[in-house]
């Protein structure tokens, strides 16, 4: 992403609120090679957010309101006068965003009459934008509890998460690391089950022990993790889930805010056994060179012979460059004992 240099160090005038009951605060945002960092007026620092982790609430229209995906509820808003600022992250964003659907509002449950005779004309005339409708109206709360029901029937077969009392921070800055400090909670270390990685609705990304037990540094894993969520970025996972559980899978979901267990139960089994999407190189390059993390380790832990993965050994977009720590020995250390064996 050599064009975004023109755009490094850049800063702006901005507007930050960190929960909506919170008062709204002048701020300077500073742009760096993959974060924006938010300062007070004094320069103290008020937040540091993850630009792979960014979404924007309102495209198109000013002024720009940014959030951490997943957490709507801490904005960052720009005004006309900072132009320059808003193009440099629409740019960061669209070398991984060009696929994933925009949500637009939630819209309230249709009832009665007017969403049955909605909803019959859907599905007998528009089943795609009945899917499309749905993936847009359900609500973020609804799908962290969806992303949760499918957890729960996975650990049927892989056996209850791994956890420790002391894996449990590094766990959680692993997550923030790589996925922004939004996202701390999403990473769930699995002692079976899943191959590699997968994600669920609601933004969980599932690991097998084994990315964390058997890499020699946490680069190794963090590339895995950010891997796995640049393919949820592709698509959206409450659509993946509703194309393979069928038509009456949205409108159950739409028209009663619940999923049908039978549905719940295949869905889960599809996951444990697909075969993750492929990327290709440019978007997992241009993704780790936002998320400040080298390809190299990620490369060689997916083909030891760097074969098939030689373009992200040879174009490492921090090859020569200093790169923020994933976490430190003892964090590292602390977190491959996470399986407690």
């Amino acid at each position: 992403m050599t064009a975004l240099k023109e755009f490094q160090r850049l800063e702006a005038e901005g507007v930050w609120r960190a929960t909506p009951a919170d008062q709204r605060k002048d701020v300077i945002v500073s742009l760096g090679d993959a974060s924006l960092t938010i300062l007070d007026l004094r320069e103290n620092v008020l937040a540091h957010w993850s630009v792979a982790a960014v979404a924007r609430a309102n495209k198109g229209q000013m002024p720009a309101i940014y959030h951490p995906d997943g957490d709507p509820g801490e904005t960052l808003e720009f005004g006309e006068n900072s132009a320059q600022m808003i193009e440099a992250i629409e740019r960061i964003r669209t070398a991984i965003d060009r696929t994933r659907p925009k949500p637009g509002k939630l819209r309230f449950w249709m009832t009665g009459l007017i969403a049955a005779s909605v909803i019959a004309g859907i599905v007998f005339w528009l089943p795609d934008a009945l899917l499309r409708h749905t993936v847009q109206v359900v609500p973020a709360v609804k799908r962290v509890e969806i992303g949760d029901a499918l957890l729960a029937r996975i650990m049927r077969i892989s056996g209850q998460a791994c956890m420790t009392r002391d894996a449990r921070e590094p766990l959680r800055r692993l997550a923030s690391r790589v996925l922004g400090p939004a996202q701390r909670g999403a990473l769930v270390v699995l002692p079976g089950g899943v191959a590699e990685t997968a994600h669920l609705p609601g933004g969980r990304i599932l690991l097998n022990r084994a990315l964390i037990e058997d890499p020699e540094e946490p680069d190794v894993t963090a590339g895995y993790v950010l891997t796995e969520r640049l393919r949820a970025l592709t698509q959206d996972p409450l659509e993946e889930m509703l194309i393979e559980t069928g038509l009456w899978s949205s409108l159950r979901l739409l028209t009663t805010g619940e999923m049908a267990d039978a549905d719940l139960d295949r869905y889960s089994e599809y996951l444990l056994a697909r075969t993750p999407a492929k990327l290709s190189n440019d978007v997992i390059i241009a993704g780790f060179e936002m998320a400040n993390l080298r390809t190299t380790p990620y490369a060689y832990a997916v083909d030891i012979t760097g074969e098939t993965t030689l373009q992200l050994i040879e174009a490492d977009p921090m090859s020569g460059k200093e790169t923020r720590p994933v976490l430190s020995d003892a964090d590292w250390l602390r977190l491959q004992g996470i399986c407690g064996e």
